[in-house]
C-alpha cells in the first residue's frame, strides 16, 4: 500500500513538473520580444559638373576607387573654347601694341617729317611777310592799288596760319599722344586680359577636381560623350561626413532627443557597439508613414526620422550597411 502511495506521489509530481515546464515555455513563446528598430548607413555624395560643354577627353577614376581632395578625375575637351582663347589672346596682343604705340608716341621718321613741313611753313611765311612789306611801301607811295595790297596781305595771313599748324603738328608728333588716349589704351589692354583670364577658367574648369577624400561612387560618363553645361561626370561619397538614420514609430520614441548619446550595432562588421549622437528628429511624410491600428480603442501610429551620427570615425563602414539602434542607459 505504502509503495502504491509512493509512486501516485512520484507521479503527479512529474506531471506537475512537466506542466509548470510547458507553462513557463509557453510563457517565454507567446511574450512579445522587444522591437529592433534598425536603420541604414548613408554619406555625403558629391557631384563632380562640369562648367563647359564638350567631350569626355579622359577619365583618370573608375567606380570603388580611393580619391583625395585635388585629385584630377577627368578631362573635358572643348574645341570653341580654344578657338576663344586663340581670338582672346590676338585681341590681347593687339591692345599692347596699341598701348606701347601711345606710350611711346611717333616714331622718330614721323617727327622729322613734322619738324621739315614746320620749316617749310616758315620760309613760306618769311616770303609772304617780306612781299607784304614791299608791297605796302609800294602803296605808300602811289604806286600800286590797295587791291594788290589787300590780295598780298591775305597770302600773308594765310602762311602765318599754315606755319602756326604746322608747329603744333611737329610738337604733337614730338610730345606724343595724350594723357587720355594712354589711358584709353591702357584699359583695352586691361579689358583684353580679362577676356583671355575669363577664357583661362574655362580651360580650368575642363579638369575635374576632387572636391574630398573619398571613394567613386559612380561614373555618368564615358570616354567621347558629349555633355552639356552642369551635367555630373563622378560621384564621390565622403564616408568621413557619415550619419545613420532610422524610421521610428512615435511609440517607440520615448527617449530619443536631439543630442542624445545611443550605441549603433552594425552587423556587417560584428558584435561592437559604437557611440552616437541623435542629430535630428523629424516627422515623415503623413502620405507614407500612418500606421492604421483603430482596433479596440488604439490608434494611428506615425513614423518619425532619427538621424544619428557616429562620434568617431567608423572603420569599415559602408553606405546602405544596416544598423541597429540601441538606447544608452
Amino acid at each position: 500500500m505504502k509503495e502504491n502511495n509512493k509512486s501516485l506521489v512520484a507521479g503527479l509530481s512529474a506531471i506537475i513538473g512537466a506542466v509548470v515546464i510547458v507553462a513557463l515555455v509557453g510563457l517565454f513563446a507567446i511574450r512579445p520580444q522587444p522591437e529592433l528598430i534598425t536603420g541604414e548607413a548613408d554619406a555625403s555624395e558629391y557631384r563632380v559638373s562640369n562648367m563647359v560643354p564638350g567631350h569626355v577627353d579622359t577619365i583618370y577614376v573608375h567606380e570603388g576607387d580611393r580619391v583625395h581632395a585635388g585629385d584630377t578625375l577627368a578631362h573635358i575637351g572643348s574645341r570653341q573654347v580654344d578657338a576663344k582663347m586663340m581670338q582672346a589672346t590676338a585681341a590681347r596682343s593687339a591692345a599692347t601694341a596699341q598701348s606701347q604705340k601711345a606710350k611711346h608716341g611717333a616714331r622718330d621718321q614721323q617727327v622729322e617729317m613734322a619738324r621739315q613741313v614746320w620749316q617749310k611753313a616758315q620760309a613760306a611765311e618769311e616770303v609772304y611777310r617780306k612781299s607784304y612789306e614791299r608791297v605796302k611801301g609800294l602803296k605808300e607811295k602811289g604806286v600800286v592799288a590797295q587791291q594788290k595790297l589787300d590780295e598780298v596781305e591775305a597770302q600773308y595771313k594765310v602762311a602765318q596760319a599754315d606755319c602756326a599748324a604746322a608747329e603744333q603738328q611737329y610738337l604733337m608728333a614730338k610730345e606724343g599722344a595724350q594723357k587720355e588716349d594712354i589711358a584709353a589704351a591702357a584699359a583695352l589692354v586691361d579689358r583684353a586680359g580679362g577676356a583671355v583670364a575669363e577664357v583661362q577658367s574655362y580651360l580650368d574648369d575642363s579638369y575635374l577636381i576632387a572636391p574630398c577624400d573619398g571613394v567613386v561612387l559612380e561614373l555618368f560618363a564615358k570616354v567621347g560623350d558629349l555633355i552639356g553645361t552642369g551635367s555630373p561626370v563622378v560621384s564621390i561619397l565622403d564616408m568621413s561626413d557619415s550619419w545613420f538614420f532610422f524610421s521610428v514609430r512615435e511609440d517607440m520614441l520615448k527617449g530619443i532627443e536631439n543630442g542624445d548619446s545611443v550605441k549603433v550595432r552594425i552587423p556587417a562588421l560584428g558584435e561592437q557597439r559604437y557611440s552616437c549622437k541623435v542629430s535630428k528628429v523629424q516627422a515623415m511624410a503623413s502620405y507614407a508613414t500612418w500606421r492604421a491600428t483603430k482596433t479596440n480603442g488604439q490608434y494611428d501610429v506615425k513614423s518619425f526620422d532619427v538621424k544619428v551620427v557616429p562620434t568617431e570615425p567608423i572603420e569599415g563602414l559602408r553606405a546602405g550597411m544596416t544598423a541597429i539602434l540601441e538606447m544608452e542607459d
